[in-house]
């Protein structure tokens, strides 16, 4: 049986629609990510990386709702070449892992001191 935790954080934008939030740091794979739209004007910008290596966790434009995903990357050979299910078939992704790392949240378009909840759930 894994072991999974929830790491929630609040981000609330300034006055230009802007904001930069971290959550506390995290070691595991991150399952999902579930965006609770409070009052963040429809159109926003989400974006959220991996602080100390900058990998792209989830980048999605427009946003109108309340929204859940469980992001991957794609995974590699030992020699460096895409790993896929078949010859020139679909790539193998996989759990974005992070160790003693912060998730950093930027959000672009949120509207004037509007606000949102990011949970992250880490296995």
């Amino acid at each position: 049986m894994s072991h999974a935790t929830r790491v929630s954080v609040t981000v609330t934008t300034a006055a230009d629609g802007s904001a930069t939030a971290y959550s506390p740091a995290v070691t595991g794979k991150l399952s999902t990510i579930r965006y609770v739209k409070d009052t963040f004007d429809n159109g926003s910008t989400m974006t959220v990386t991996v602080e100390q290596t900058g990998e792209a966790v989830w980048s999605e434009t427009g946003v109108n709702a309340s929204a859940t995903r469980a992001p991957r990357q794609a995974t590699h050979s030992t020699a460096g070449a895409a790993a896929l299910y078949a010859a020139g078939g679909a790539a193998v992704n996989d759990k974005i892992v992070m160790a003693n790392d912060r998730l950093k949240i930027v959000i672009a378009a949120g509207g004037n001191t509007k606000s949102g909840t990011f949970h992250f759930i880490i296995e």
